[in-house]
């Protein structure tokens, strides 16, 4: 890996709360020119933002002193990853545009790291270009403010990133405002999709994944106890929708954890954490206490294959053998190849992890985990005292082709094996899910893999017949409409990848503009109105848009709250606490 390229990887952090696709197996990205990156100290500092009352919505746009990005932030983006070669749009019919004299106006649909990489990149090559930035929650960042395990605070580094794209006089950030999703709060305001496509040239679909996969098993949505691994990490991260679970740690000893990736070993060392370790990080000061009282002494990472073939990587591993007073069970030896010596690097690194273990055995340690691997879950029991609640899972016992082998297959034997089990964590993915008004809009989703159809590139796409007697179906490019993260690829990969990735529609959407490609908006002499036009769509629920300053001041609280409990910040973990301090 070229140094710079390391540095970066660096500065953006390894998002370990974000399923991972194999390390062996990378996610597959556009072809690049190589041209050389920028190193992360060449990025400008991050411009004065000042709090300022909590405006109406016609006084939405900050003060002056902000400058467009065409310099500072605009160097480190257009320097930060190698222009993508973007084939010519199918969709480009008309005379090239002049980026200066036609501005585009650009809806980007979520905050997460996908959102700012993509509309950064739009910004830096299209000066002029307006941004508007939706999110339903008052605050800012996606899964780096609600996924990031809190003893990890080196990947929401990146943060300090899109403050500097967020600074920019010409982006806007509109949060408490979601989009085709009805939400029923006084406070609070909706935006119809189609409201956007009216008022926008662009969309940009970046909202990630809001929804986990599930087992589908016996027992599962029945029985108490039983968790998904999203909804843990948003508790502990106070992510508003999961502030009212209550995970009950206080069963037994034996928690199985369902998956075998980063996420899951993240849950893993969040049990067995010391809680002294993690009081000096933003974890909840709710999480913290139940993490305090909990019983939880071995904690089970189950797969149905083996180490060769899981997701995690050497980091997740390597820290939980590190945990002081927790144990490692030796893994299975006949799953690791008698001379690792002749493995990949990344996989010889990570299987001599897994030999070394911990220095402490599980008979001098209080506390222990495990890689239970070749178990597929087949049903969860409940208790004999109390029939509601999970005790146990019931595993199909599974062979693998061939163990070495990470793309092996897997059989199963026929046995079944039963572990303890006081409290389930499901984690075997993350799933994106359709906004309601998709069909109308002609964009197609794809269910099974969570994904709005895209020509990989980011542009969204749509099989039609061409209306001949013996039709053949072919594919049309939807006008003005992109997506970018998890939506575009699927639930997989880091932010190093997933900024890669947006990048690749960033420039999608740039080549499309300036090769005069369809978008929204048919006259390319008219610039389309905007948030100031989606306001008379919306009506008084427009006022309660949040705006980045004010996300600032609820920043400012947060870490005010943090101060007096001797942490870095101390999380509103309910929309009304964010919106009580502007």
């Amino acid at each position: 890996m070229p140094k710079k390229l390391f540095q970066l990887w660096l500065e953006a952090g390894h998002h370990s709360a974000i399923p991972e696709r194999h390390p062996r197996f990378p996610a597959k990205r556009p072809p690049t020119t190589g041209r050389p990156l920028a190193s992360p100290s060449q990025s400008p500092p991050r411009a004065n933002c000042l709090a300022w009352a909590r405006p109406r919505h016609d006084q939405m746009r900050p003060a002056p002193a902000r400058t467009a990005i065409g310099g500072g932030v605009r160097a480190w983006s257009a320097a930060a990853a190698p222009a993508t070669p973007t084939p010519p749009s199918p969709t480009a019919l008309r005379p090239p545009r002049d980026a200066a004299s036609s501005p585009m106006r650009l809806a980007v649909v979520g905050s997460g790291p996908a959102g700012f990489y993509a509309a950064s990149r739009v910004m830096s090559r299209l000066p002029g270009a307006r941004v508007d930035m939706y999110e339903g929650l008052p605050v800012p960042f996606g899964l780096v403010r609600h996924g990031v395990a809190p003893d990890h605070p080196e990947v929401k580094n990146c943060q300090d990133r899109f403050g500097e794209i967020a600074s920019a006089s010409n982006f806007r950030f509109l949060g408490n405002v979601s989009v085709g999703q009805p939400v029923h709060a006084a406070d609070h305001c909706t935006v119809p999709l189609r409201s956007l496509m009216r008022h926008y040239d662009t969309i940009l679909l970046a909202y990630g994944a809001s929804e986990d996969k599930k087992l589908g098993i016996p027992g599962e949505s029945t029985l108490t106890g039983i968790y998904s691994a999203r909804q843990f990490v948003g508790w502990y991260n106070g992510l508003p929708e999961c502030a009212g679970l209550q995970p009950d740690l206080l069963r037994g000893e034996d928690a199985v954890v369902v998956g075998q990736g980063n996420v899951a070993l993240d849950v893993a060392r969040i049990l067995l954490e010391d809680v002294d370790v993690l009081r000096k990080t933003d974890i909840t000061e709710r999480a913290l206490a139940e993490l305090a009282r909990s019983r939880v002494r071995r904690v089970h990472v189950v797969a149905r294959r083996g180490p060769m073939q899981a997701a995690f990587t050497i980091k997740e591993v390597r820290e939980l053998m590190k945990l002081p007073g927790v144990a490692f069970w030796p893994a299975n030896r006949a799953l690791i190849p008698e001379d690792i010596k002749s493995l990949p690097r990344a996989s010889r690194r990570l299987m001599e992890v897994l030999l070394k273990g911990t220095s402490l055995s599980p008979g001098q340690a209080s506390r222990s985990w495990s890689l239970d691997s070749c178990l597929s879950p087949r049903h969860f029991l409940g208790r004999q005292d109390d029939p509601t609640a999970v005790a146990g899972t019931e595993f199909d016992v599974t062979h693998l082709q061939d163990p070495f082998d990470p793309a092996s297959r897997v059989v199963n034997t026929g046995t079944t094996k039963i572990l303890p089990s006081d409290v389930v964590f499901r984690s075997v993915g993350y799933r994106s899910v359709a906004l309601p008004e998709f069909a109308e809009a002609g964009i197609q989703f794809d269910t099974k893999r969570g994904i709005v159809d895209n020509d990989g590139l980011g542009r969204v796409i749509r099989l039609v017949s061409d209306g001949d007697a013996t039709p053949h179906v072919k594919t049309q490019q939807v006008a003005g409409l992109y997506c970018a993260g998890w939506l575009k690829r699927g639930p997989t990969g880091v932010i190093a990848s997933t900024m890669q990735d947006a990048f690749a529609t960033g420039d999608a959407i740039v080549q499309d503009w300036l090769s005069g490609g369809r978008f929204l908006q048919p006259d390319q002499g008219q610039s389309p109105g905007g948030w100031e036009a989606v306001v008379q769509d919306v009506g008084p629920s427009a006022t309660s848009a949040v705006s980045w300053d004010q996300w600032l001041r609820i920043d400012a609280a947060e870490k005010g709250r943090g101060h007096r409990l001797g942490k870095e910040r101390e999380k509103f973990t309910s929309t009304i606490d964010m919106l009580s301090v502007l």
